[in-house]
C-alpha cells in the first residue's frame, strides 16, 4: 500500500487532521509489528464475515455493501478535495476500478473455495511484483517455490473449484496492478484525499453489479450492519493500521510481516468458517508465504519504497 504525503492542507487544523492525529497517538503506544499483525487479523476475520453474508445478498452484493460502507467512512473522515490535476484524477480512477474489479474477483473466489487457499493463490499478485525485474538466482528458487505451492493447492483436493481458483488468479492480477498504481497515488496526492477518492471509485464500479445480483435484499437492517462490520473490518481498519505502521517501519520489513497473511487466512478460515485443508494445501501455503518473505527480505532498500 502506498503511504500518503504530508499534510498540505492551509490554515488551523481541521476536522480530519484531529480526527487521525487522535487515531495516531492511540496507535503510538502499540509496537509497529503488532498493527501490522492486528490489520491482517482484521482483513481476514473480514472475509470471513462476508463469507457468511454470501447466502443473503451473494457474493457481488457484499463487495457493494463493503466499498460503499468503506467509502463513505474515509470521504467523511479525510474530506477530500475534488480539484485536483487531470493526471491525479486519472490514477484515482484507474485505483478505483482496479480495487473495484480486485474485490469482485476475490469475493467471486471466496464463494467457491476455502478462505486460505483465495488468499494464498491471490497473494502470488504481489509476489510477481516484488520478483519482477530481479536478476538474483535467488529470487529464482522463490519464485519456482511459489510455483510448487500452487501446484500443491491443486492436488491437495479433488474436489477444488477451477473456476473460483481462475478468479483468485484475477484477483490476485488486480493485486499487483494495485500495489502499481498505489505508488502512483501516493505520489499524486495528499494524505488520504486518494484513498478515499480511490474508494468511491471502487464502490460505483462494484455497487451497480451489487443492486443487479441483490436488489432489495441489500436494505435489510442487519444486512446492511453486518456491510458496515465487513468494510470496517476489511477496509478502514487494517488500511489505518498499516499506514500508521509504515510511518514507523521500513516497507521491507512491512512486507516481510504481511507474508503472514495466508497463512493467517488458513487459520482463520479453519477456526471461523470451519474449512479445514488437507496437509499438502497446508504445505502450499507455507510454500507461499516463505518465498514471498524471502523475496522480500532480499530486495533493496530502495526497491521497497512506497
Amino acid at each position: 500500500m502506498a503511504t500518503m504525503n504530508a499534510d498540505t492542507a492551509e490554515g488551523g487544523p481541521s476536522p480530519r487532521f484531529s480526527l487521525t492525529a487522535l487515531a495516531g497517538r492511540g496507535f503510538g503506544a502499540v509496537p509497529p509489528t503488532a498493527l501490522v499483525m492486528l490489520g491482517i487479523v482484521s482483513v481476514q476475520v473480514g472475509s470471513a464475515l462476508a463469507k457468511h453474508l454470501f447466502s443473503a445478498v451473494g457474493s457481488f452484493g457484499t463487495v457493494a455493501l463493503r466499498l460503499f460502507f468503506a467509502a463513505a467512512v474515509l470521504v467523511v473522515v479525510w474530506r477530500p478535495s475534488p480539484r485536483m490535476r487531470r493526471r491525479a484524477w486519472a490514477v484515482v480512477v484507474g485505483y478505483g476500478v482496479v480495487l473495484g474489479l480486485m474485490n469482485l474477483c476475490f469475493y467471486l473466489a471466496l464463494s467457491r473455495i476455502p478462505l486460505g487457499i483465495a488468499v494464498t493463490t491471490e497473494f502470488l499478485g504481489p509476489l510477481v511484483v516484488a520478483l519482477a525485474g530481479s536478476r538474483r538466482w535467488l529470487d529464482a528458487f522463490w519464485a519456482l517455490l511459489a510455483a510448487g505451492g500452487v501446484v500443491l493447492l491443486m492436488e491437495g483436493r479433488g474436489d477444488l473449484d477451477l473456476v473460483g481458483l481462475l478468479f483468485a488468479l484475477a484477483a490476485g492480477t488486480c493485486w499487483g496492478l494495485y500495489i502499481l498504481v498505489g505508488a502512483a497515488l501516493g505520489r499524486h496526492t495528499t494524505e488520504g484525499d486518494g484513498l478515499a477518492l480511490g474508494m468511491a471509485v471502487a464502490a460505483l464500479v462494484a455497487v451497480p453489479f451489487g443492486v443487479a445480483d441483490s436488489a432489495t435484499a441489500l436494505i435489510q437492517p442487519w444486512v446492511l450492519l453486518a456491510g458496515l462490520g465487513v468494510a470496517l473490518l476489511s477496509s478502514v481498519i487494517p488500511y489505518s493500521l498499516d499506514l500508521e505502521a509504515l510511518r514507523r517501519i521500513p516497507p521491507r520489513v512491512f512486507g516481510i510481516l504481511m507474508s503472514l497473511e495466508p497463512a493467517m487466512a488458513a487459520l482463520i478460515g479453519l477456526v471461523v468458517l470451519h474449512e479445514s485443508l488437507h496437509w499438502s494445501q497446508w504445505l502450499a501455503v507455507l510454500c507461499v508465504v516463505a518465498a514471498s518473505a524471502g523475496a522480500t527480505r532480499g530486495t533493496r532498500p530502495d526497491d521497497t519504497a512506497s
